[in-house]
């Protein structure tokens, strides 16, 4: 663990997925464009010892995402763990755990804690638990051992070993 007072940096690499969906008003649809991620954190957070390295990687709906866009991730992973810090990758609900698996198996031993997150509700709603589930991840991601999570809702699993529960709209342990 870094001590207290020293800078430490943390990337995070977007995807899309529901945590960055945007609300269009003309037509009253959501959909993934750009990031938002960035200018949230920076009004809502106050992290003074912390650099946020934001990497824009996608911006689709993870029941688009194929292996092809994993591997993408993956490549990505593998980049920014030559840094040697903490890795949170924002991902959509539907498919997480499979990227996350897709990660695990490919990269077994990470330089890096890898984490993944998202959201039940967009980031720019009022009762979204996007900011709660990013910033969990981004401080749990600075406290674990390199390997690959899904940190959602207070709650920190090891791939494999989360799915996500569509009646209780959260994650579980299988």
């Amino acid at each position: 663990m870094v001590g207290n007072n020293e800078w430490r940096q943390i990337h995070i690499i977007t995807t899309g997925g529901t945590i960055e969906k945007t609300y269009d008003e003309s037509d009253g649809t959501l959909f993934n464009r750009e990031t938002v991620i960035k200018k949230r954190l920076n009004e809502k957070l106050r992290l003074p010892y912390t650099e946020i390295i934001i990497t824009s990687l996608m911006a689709i709906d993870s029941l688009e995402m194929n292996d092809e866009h994993r591997a993408r991730i993956l490549e990505k992973i593998d980049e920014l763990s030559a840094d040697r810090h903490p890795i949170v990758v924002l991902h959509g609900t539907d498919t997480m755990q499979l990227s996350a698996e897709f990660v695990k198996n490919r990269l077994p031993t990470p330089k890096v804690p890898v984490v993944f997150t998202g959201a039940m509700k967009p980031l720019g709603f009022e009762d979204s638990d996007a900011l709660q589930n990013v910033t969990e991840a981004l401080y749990c991601s600075q406290l674990i051992t390199p390997d690959v999570y899904i940190s959602f809702h207070n709650r920190l699993f090891s791939i494999p070993g989360a799915r996500k529960n569509k009646d209780k709209g959260t994650f579980e342990t299988f």
